[in-house]
């Protein structure tokens, strides 16, 4: 395991010495495809190949082991032993995703070919690290494309922002604005999103919001699982943190590429982890966002 990097001024990209990434095949996904709901099915075994995850929607920490998952086009990908990542799920469009427990993830977006679940999959759960998955709520009625939990229940935007405390009942919420992400405090009670217009903050669960007065113009964002750490990503690929619930923020890495999703944890020794997937690669700091190492390239 890399030991931790001390912080340099100007930071700067690293790769691990690793074999050459290898990603197994995925089959389009067939956006169309419609069935009764059920259980996902198995995950097909994973291949070795040269092919590319296309688009990442989602990265996810597991605080059952620290692993590292990525919510794609193609399905679910867990980063394995050197540096490579495997398929773990059955093939399918996961535009939302969100960690919400040790081995326990949830997802929305568009069942694959072999994946008998409806036309939009509506919230689906998994409890088995992302290798099998079931229909929650909403199934052929909504697509979340920005998905967060917390001890509250959950919240989604689909077109519309709602929000649940068990993921069955629903109510309408307000946003000015579309979200690209949300992120939630623990207790559900704090919530970010990331728009067009700047850096949403309730305070309320979701249902009042304010601008955050000089907080950057964020693409994506993540609160981690305690406290109020919070790491997120400018379109131009410089990282940023706070403290404070997201009320103020410190400038870290320009990782030279546009972020599509980010993930944030605090280890033990109260260091905050951040992992970025970028249009490249998926990218990790151990010092706080100040310096990333390359984990697999795309």
């Amino acid at each position: 395991m890399t030991p931790p990097i001390q912080p340099r001024p100007v930071p700067s990209l690293r790769r691990r010495s690793a074999p050459a990434v290898l990603l197994p095949v995925a089959v389009l996904l067939a956006a169309c495809t419609s069935g009764t709901p059920q259980s996902g099915a198995a995950p097909p075994a994973p291949a070795t190949s040269s092919a590319e995850i296309s688009h990442v929607h989602g990265v996810g920490i597991d605080p059952a082991d620290d692993a590292l998952f990525v919510a794609t086009h193609e399905g679910l990908f867990e980063v394995v032993d050197g540096g490579s990542a495997a398929l773990v799920s059955p093939v399918m469009d996961l535009m939302g995703f969100t960690v919400a427990g040790p081995g326990h993830f949830l997802a929305s977006g568009h069942p694959g070919r072999t994946v008998d679940l409806p036309q939009p999959m509506g919230l689906i759960e998994s409890t088995d690290g992302g290798r099998t998955w079931s229909p929650v709520s909403r199934q052929g009625q909504s697509d979340f494309h920005a998905l967060t939990t917390s001890a509250a229940g959950v919240l989604g935007y689909d077109g519309t922002l709602v929000r649940s405390s068990d993921g069955t009942t629903w109510e309408e919420v307000t946003i000015p604005t579309e979200p690209h992400t949300l992120t939630a405090s623990p207790t559900g009670e704090l919530v970010l999103a990331t728009t067009a217009q700047g850096l949403l903050r309730s305070t309320d669960g979701g249902g009042t919001w304010a601008l955050v007065d000089d907080a950057p113009l964020l693409q994506v964002v993540d609160w981690a699982g305690a406290d109020a750490e919070v790491a997120g990503v400018d379109p131009s690929g410089v990282v940023w943190t706070s403290s404070d619930g997201g009320v103020t923020w410190r400038q870290g890495a320009r990782l030279g590429s546009a972020p599509q999703a980010v993930a944030l944890a605090v280890g033990e020794d109260g260091v905050p982890r951040v992992v970025v997937a970028t249009a490249e690669a998926l990218v990790e700091s151990v010092d706080g966002g100040q310096t990333f190492d390359v984990v697999v390239e795309w």
